[in-house]
């Protein structure tokens, strides 16, 4: 089964870009190992190409080279952060929160129409971080545009933004999983990646 991990430096986590097969250091090296524990007669080819710095704009540009051109089983997408972040300061034209639909709708249609994949959408998130609060109001209108896309597209959500609320009510120190907010560290990494392979459990063994 070939599982596909796209997205933006979430996803690429320092990942070789010589080499596709190498997960990088954030959640796709987890969930690959977690799901490979889970299925264990299972032969599975696990692709990372998420780019760092990547908006929704840039992942559909590339989206047949980067994604459909591999002829996945599973496409994992997991963007939209900096189509928000991007906003402040990096001097790129402004992504609205219309564009943002329209990129990611346009991403989801070419995959449905292109590939037997099934999807995975997961939702981004920002943990307490002082100096991103404006960031945090954008999302609060983002959000819902994506949990929507999911709603139509995906074959499972992950609302990642509700499962880190949800687990820093007994881990309440945000920098426990990631220092800027967004970024996650080893142990948010791990987080994600365990939290990825329990969701998709039942969709991967509804394809095998």
């Amino acid at each position: 089964m070939k599982i596909l991990f796209q997205g933006d430096s979430i996803t690429d986590a320092g990942r070789d870009k010589r080499n596709y097969h190498q997960m990088g250091n954030g959640y796709p090296k987890y969930a690959a190992e977690a799901i490979a524990a889970d299925f264990p007669e299972t032969e599975f080819e696990f692709i990372n190409l998420g780019i760092s710095g990547n908006r929704t704009d840039q992942l559909f540009d590339r989206l047949y080279a980067d994604a459909i051109a591999f002829d996945p089983d599973v496409i994992s997408i997991m963007i939209g952060i900096n189509d928000v972040w991007h906003r402040y300061g990096s001097g790129r034209i402004e992504t609205t929160d219309e564009q943002i639909a329209c990129n990611y709708r346009a991403i989801l249609e070419r995959i449905r129409k292109q590939t037997k994949a099934k999807i995975v959408m997961i939702a981004p998130y920002l943990l307490d971080c002082n100096d991103k609060e404006q960031i945090r109001e954008d999302l609060k209108t983002v959000l819902p545009i994506i949990r929507g896309l999911a709603d139509e597209y995906a074959d499972v959500y992950i609302p990642l933004d509700r499962i880190f609320e949800e687990a820093l009510k007994t881990q309440p120190e945000p920098m426990y999983y990631s220092g800027d907010g967004v970024h996650p560290n080893a142990n948010g990494a791990k987080f994600i990646g365990q939290r990825y392979a329990e969701y998709v459990k039942d969709l991967i063994q509804s394809v095998l």
